[in-house]
């Protein structure tokens, strides 16, 4: 099915230079966006990769690489600025960039909640939900001046929520902090969702001792169509749901194919 154009929207994707950031920067691109990819500077090699890619498509001009700790409120309003500064406004936001489980020395044993230490702790509650409140509170108010726009947030599987510390509820949180946010936005042409692959994916947060047969996970690209409809007014007026990317069928109209897999975010 054709894809959505999404010529002349802005979007920013923080943990952009790798896995999911990736998959989803170049679906945008392809699409039409321009976008403002987030990531730390040690991640350099990987941003390299991706600014390679979408010169490739052509497209290297609308790819503004940008470092930035989500976790820092005075980058994040640098990194806002400098990216309103080159594309000239923003359309939306992906909150992607996490830090992943811990894993237990022994990858078939769960990692419990009295083994993590509070720096651990607080590593993934800083980065997978405080860094997403930092960026969409810098960001929410330019959207609203605009009178539309789009946030997504990446969390997980309800499953895992409740199983890995402190992974789970720190995406548990911003799952929640979604649907929150719906409602504080509603009528403001501003709207909140998330998104999610549907599994373990292949990216390096599940290390290979994990998951050593990596075609068994789910992969980056299941994030591509739904990414590429949730920034564009086809999705206006969806919010507070949460859509599963390898149960979308890029077969179907884009519309459709939403309809199908969307529910409502959080319990």
């Amino acid at each position: 099915m054709p894809i959505p154009d999404l010529t002349g929207t802005v979007v920013i994707v923080t943990g952009a230079a790798g896995g999911l950031g990736s998959a989803m920067t170049l679906a945008l691109i392809e699409a039409g966006a321009s976008v403002a990819a987030i990531d730390l500077e040690s991640n350099g090699r990987s941003m390299d990769a991706l600014l390679a890619a979408a010169r490739e498509h052509q497209a290297g001009k609308r790819v503004r690489p940008i470092w930035c700790d989500v976790r820092n409120p005075a980058q994040v309003a640098t990194a806002v600025a400098e990216a309103v500064s080159a594309f000239g406004h923003i359309d939306g936001l992906v909150n992607n960039a996490g830090l992943g489980p811990v894993h237990h020395p022994d990858p078939k044993q769960p990692m419990l909640f009295y083994e993590v230490d509070v720096d651990t702790w607080k590593s993934r509650i800083d980065t997978n939900l405080t860094g997403p409140f930092i960026m969409a509170r810098t960001v929410a108010p330019r959207l609203i001046a605009r009178g539309r726009g789009k946030i997504v947030n990446v969390t997980t599987s309800y499953s895992t929520m409740v199983r890995e510390t402190p992974y789970g509820p720190a995406k548990a949180g911003l799952e929640a902090a979604t649907l929150i946010w719906s409602k504080d936005l509603a009528s403001t042409g501003v709207t909140a969702n998330v998104l999610i692959p549907g599994g373990m994916a292949n990216t390096p947060m599940v290390p290979v001792e994990v998951a050593p047969d990596r075609d068994k996970l789910v992969q980056p690209e299941v994030m591509r169509a739904p990414i590429q409809w949730l920034m564009s007014r086809q999705s206006d007026g969806v919010t507070g749901k949460r859509f599963i990317g390898k149960e979308w069928d890029p077969r179907l109209d884009p519309n459709e194919a939403a309809q199908k897999v969307g529910k409502p975010a959080a319990w």
